[in-house]
């Protein structure tokens, strides 16, 4: 039987969320304002650890300084915080698992809520060519809208986008043995999917949930 495994990323595979410290090195660039900027910031991370997050109203706010800059200059300054935040941020024991399921043939597949411009350098570093993020708009000139383009993979949407990524390979949940990661209760939708439910670096509800399962729990950070 084909094996899939899933990861989430943030705090799962590193140690951060991607998408705040991306916003928070576009506030160091003077990008924004800072003090509505950490605010707002703070508030919708503080929403999506409750499980509040409206996901569209966050992806406005996470992709103004970027459609203010234009897609070339967010991509060069995307590139420096690959090289001096994100870079720092993987972990050996991180890379390790990939590569042990990789090694066992297992396809590797990223399942995130964070967007696709932040996340597809960072799954390149990991190595794992297939990505499920949040897919942005863009105008015919290429540039961003601030709009979420098809099902956001946030909450019950990672379902809908993974069930998506295995009709596309003629694939179905009982074809395959799957296994996912994840660290957030946000996830959970996910996790009672799969063959093989991970806790990774639980927050404090999904470990909770986790241990009345008797779900494995697994600390990849100290």
């Amino acid at each position: 039987m084909k094996k899939v495994a899933l990861f989430d990323l943030d705090h799962t595979l590193i140690p951060m969320d991607s998408d705040f410290q991306w916003g928070e090195f576009t506030l160091a660039l003077g990008w924004c304002d800072s003090t509505e900027f950490k605010l707002r910031n703070t508030e919708f991370y503080e929403h999506y650890k409750a499980g509040t997050l409206d996901i569209h109203a966050y992806v406005r706010f996470a992709t103004l300084a970027m459609r203010q800059q234009g897609a070339a200059k967010s991509a060069e300054a995307h590139a420096a915080f690959m090289e001096t935040v994100v870079q720092a941020a993987i972990r050996p024991q991180a890379l390790a698992l990939v590569r042990a399921h990789q090694a066992a043939g297992d396809t590797v597949v990223i399942v995130t809520a964070t967007n696709e411009f932040v996340t597809r350098p960072i799954a390149d570093a990991f190595g794992v060519p297939d990505l499920i993020a949040v897919q942005l708009a863009r105008d015919a000139a290429g540039e961003l809208t601030g709009e979420i383009a098809g099902t956001p993979s946030f909450r019950e949407g990672k379902v809908t986008r993974v069930e998506a990524w295995l009709t596309e390979r003629q694939l179905d949940w009982h074809s395959i043995e799957t296994v996912f990661y994840s660290d957030s209760i946000n996830d959970l939708a996910l996790l009672e999917k799969v063959t093989h439910p991970v806790a990774t670096n639980p927050d404090a509800a999904l470990r909770a949930v986790a241990t009345e399962r008797q779900w494995r729990i697994l600390e990849l950070f100290t």
